[in-house]
């Protein structure tokens, strides 16, 4: 009865962390204070679900303990590679722009 109770409030803990960390994530302002709420909610939500799972059905304990070691150390580098690419898209694109500037400024055509 005790451990039905535990294990269901931690399923309510991971869900509720979902809810609040995709709330959270519409709602920033760029890229990377959404990335940074993303992988709470990968890390802390899916581990309160897994937890739950853990204890509601014992038999599952150990795929969920090696799902939880899983996303503990794919999470980060999936976030550290999403904001990685995104810093390199903005550096090319801000060289592309000061590179388009700098052509049409020495056009003759500027000069008038």
């Amino acid at each position: 009865m005790i451990g039905e109770f535990i294990g269901l409030a931690a399923l309510l803990f991971g869900l509720v962390f979902f809810v609040v960390g995709v709330v959270g994530t519409l709602r920033m302002p760029d890229i990377y204070t959404r990335l940074h709420t993303s992988g709470k909610i990968s890390t802390l939500g899916m581990f309160g679900l897994l937890l739950g799972a853990a204890i509601l059905m014992p038999s599952t304990a150990l795929k969920a303990l090696s799902l939880g070691l899983f996303i503990l150390f794919t999470g980060p580098v999936t976030t550290h590679a999403i904001a990685a690419s995104e810093y390199r898209r903005k550096e090319i694109a801000e060289e592309l722009a000061s590179a388009d500037v700098s052509t049409h400024s020495d056009s003759p055509d500027s000069n008038n």
